[in-house]
């Protein structure tokens, strides 16, 4: 278990992207500049349109290979109805021409990185319609829209340049508030193509971690120990799974985690045999396979398991094979299941959305 957890991290934090040069020439490296698209309050917009603008907007990042979640760098839209006509026919038609100026922008710091107007034109059946219409016509595709997101790009990179030094501290000062999931985030969100920023982001995000994990640490062993006392035994190890090696409760936890291991066996054993009783060599097997192969208990499974097969015909004896084989397998890859220090950054961008943006109308 220990060599797993560290090679994740090791994995995650050094392995990502070594290549990754401080320059635009890669796509992959830039994609990974993360800008949330928003949608400020037109007004009279329809709302079946604002969700069309917003897709379009998404479509617009995405495939540009721009992140989405819980930037300080957003997009936004500014719509203006340069024309509204109605068509003479039968039935008669709506006709709009409408611009659609698109902005990149820091939230923070309500700079405006670079923009591009659109005009877009829309005919429908009714005003909505053709407001739709027009919309539709934004695509990612557009021979303007290359020039606004690569000039985008290269503002915000500027910016992790210029003011690396700046978001370390920002984040260990976060940290200095127990604030450590948004630090964590503050540092994941470093572009790789920001190459001598982006490493030190990582390095100081594995010590932010650390120290999460450190804060955290005889917490989760209180609360693993409540859960057992609870019989909740599967809450009580989902407590004890992320401490890692180097934390100082290691010991602690892994000493707790036998006992609720050695107390899983015991369950599972007992009610293997309960189901053998009943010749019911499936249900039995199931039970077996819970049975971790390093428990107290695996030497007696495996003699029950013995027992199990040589009474079994031998064209059973593959089916039992399997069902024990399927079992260890699930035990194996949840015993080794992580939160890995990425996962604790994206999830806190992920559940956040770009505060203070009232000041996107009034561009």
């Amino acid at each position: 278990m220990r060599n797993i957890l560290l090679t994740l991290i090791t994995f995650i934090f050094i392995g990502v992207n070594l290549e990754a040069q401080n320059n635009l020439g890669k796509t992959d490296d830039v994609g990974r500049i993360a800008i949330k698209t928003i949608m400020p309050n037109i007004p009279d917009m329809p709302s079946g349109a604002e969700r069309i603008l917003l897709t379009r907007m998404t479509q617009i990042a995405s495939k540009n290979g721009l992140a989405s979640y819980g930037s300080r760098f957003i997009m936004y839209p500014r719509v203006d109805i340069l024309t509204q006509d109605v068509i003479p026919s039968a039935p008669p038609k709506h006709a709009y021409t409408i611009n659609v100026s698109l902005r990149i922008a820091d939230n923070m710091t309500r700079t405006i990185y670079s923009t591009t107007d659109i005009t877009l034109k829309g005919v429908g059946n009714n005003e909505t319609k053709a407001y739709i219409s027009a919309l539709k016509g934004l695509s990612y595709r557009h021979r303007d829209v290359k020039g606004f997101i690569e000039e985008g790009k290269t503002r915000i990179i500027e910016f992790y340049n210029s003011e690396c030094d700046f978001i370390i501290k920002e984040a260990e000062s976060l940290a200095g508030k127990k604030e450590y999931d948004q630090a964590i985030y503050t540092l994941i969100t470093i572009p790789s193509i920001c190459k001598d920023c982006y490493m030190k982001g990582q390095d100081a995000s594995v010590e932010i971690f650390k120290q999460k994990m450190e804060n955290e640490c005889m917490q989760n062993i209180a609360d693993a120990r409540a859960a057992k006392a609870q019989d909740n035994y599967d809450l009580a190890a989902s407590y004890l799974s992320g401490i890692l090696p180097d934390v100082s409760c290691y010991t602690d936890a892994q000493s707790l985690l036998k006992e609720i291991e050695d107390h899983r066996c015991a369950v599972a054993l007992g009610k293997a045999k309960g189901a053998w009783a009943s010749q019911n060599a499936r249900e039995a097997g199931r039970w077996l396979g819970e049975v971790a192969a390093d428990s107290k208990c695996n030497k007696d499974a495996t003699a029950l398991g013995n027992q199990i097969k040589a009474k079994l015909k031998a064209d059973e004896d593959r089916e039992w094979d399997f069902i024990l084989k399927v079992q260890r397998d699930q035990v194996a890859l949840e015993k080794e299941a992580i939160k890995a220090i990425r996962d604790v950054g994206v999830a806190w961008g992920e559940n956040q959305q770009p505060t203070n943006v009232n000041w996107v109308n009034m561009d």
